[in-house]
């Protein structure tokens, strides 16, 4: 039964550090990957992730994992995320990314889609989600580093804090942009 249940401290100290190594590669393949991989999950997308928690798990655990280990990997994932949720400044924009705007106005930004990976049909279906029946009332379409799209429609002028540290944001129309006072 104590096979089962415990590990030595140099398996422990394996366990700790394939983990961190897992979820560090992870940060940095979603990093690369953009937010498209966070975007809603497709058949494809769900397999992929069921794969890389597999592999995870795997790496982690190693061949004859053990209730111990899993529980001490479960914490040090907890731990990772503690950790990331507390970086603040230069280690902050290295994990996260930033919002780009897919739509200025009522025009598709089509190279911002490319790089993020966004098919035309994909932005089309969160605008009708969004209730938009003509392009003509979007403001503006953002990728958000979660992976949703935010649409945001005209009417009211957009304020520019919403605008603050978007990619893509001088290509929001004027006529939609609030204007400042000084």
């Amino acid at each position: 039964m104590t096979e089962l249940l415990g590990i030595s401290p140099l398996e422990a100290g394996a366990v700790v550090l394939a983990t961190v190594g897992m979820y560090a590669a992870l940060v940095v393949l979603v990093r690369l990957l953009g937010q498209r991989m966070l975007a809603g999950l497709s058949a494809f997308d769900l397999a992929a992730i069921i794969g890389i928690g597999s592999i995870m798990g795997r790496a982690a655990l190693g061949e004859a994992p053990r209730l111990a280990g899993g529980v001490l990997a479960l914490a040090t994932l907890a731990a990772c995320q503690l950790v990331t949720s507390r970086i603040r400044g230069w280690g902050a924009r290295a994990i996260t990314t930033r919002p780009v705007v897919l739509m200025a106005g009522p025009e598709v930004v089509e190279r911002n889609l490319r790089r993020c990976r966004i098919a035309r049909h994909e932005l089309a279906g969160r605008l009708r989600q969004a209730g938009i029946r003509n392009t003509d009332e979007v403001a503006m379409a953002v990728l958000e580093p979660s992976g949703t799209i935010s649409v945001v429609r005209r009417g009211e002028p957009v304020s520019p804090f919403l605008l603050d540290g978007v990619d893509g944001a001088e290509l929001v129309p004027d006529a939609v942009r609030a204007r400042t006072t000084a």
